[in-house]
């Protein structure tokens, strides 16, 4: 490499933007099924749910066109940049912009992804450092605020204070 920039191809660019749009929609439309349950609209739901996993395909598609899956430690080196960047970069700034227009609910969305981000790189990071160890354990994840944990949920969220008991086990 000689220090140049090598800008993305047309279809690399598409590639990125094709791939944002189908996680989006991935879920959005999971949104849009909860809704549609919470409703009473059961078969509402079930399509909203087909159409998340097409478009889960569709991203996992163009992840792979675009040649961005690597080994597991790469892909942990990536994680951890891109969650280190949300908490110290992104995040900060967006929170600035929402306490200035006033904007409540933009401000706690912002807040709390932001305080679960920095918990995202440290998980992240510690997975580097075992990641040859064969322990294995749930994790369990707060349903208001996303906050993450290993092994077993907090009595409180720290990040938004939810009951533990709400939290969600991922195996």
């Amino acid at each position: 490499m000689n220090g140049q920039h090598n800008p993305m191809s047309k279809t690399e660019e598409l590639l990125e933007k094709a791939f944002a749009g189908e996680s989006k929609a991935n879920r959005t439309y999971m949104a849009f099924a909860e809704k549609a349950e919470e409703e009473g609209y059961t078969q509402a739901a079930r399509l909203f749910r087909a159409a998340s996993e097409a478009e889960a395909v569709h991203a996992r598609n163009h992840l792979l066109a675009m040649k961005a899956l690597k080994d597991t430690k790469e892909n942990l080196r990536e994680a951890i940049a891109g969650e280190t960047h949300e908490f110290k970069e992104m995040y900060p700034s967006m929170i600035e912009v929402a306490k200035e227009e006033g904007n409540a609910a933009a401000l706690r969305s912002f807040r709390y992804a932001n305080g679960v981000e920095e918990i995202h790189a440290r998980l992240y990071h510690d997975m580097m450092e075992s990641l040859e160890s064969k322990e294995s354990y749930p994790y369990y994840v707060c349903p208001v605020c996303g906050m993450t944990v290993g092994r077993e949920p907090p009595e409180r969220c720290p990040v938004c204070g939810a009951k533990g008991s709400l939290f969600k086990r991922v195996e």
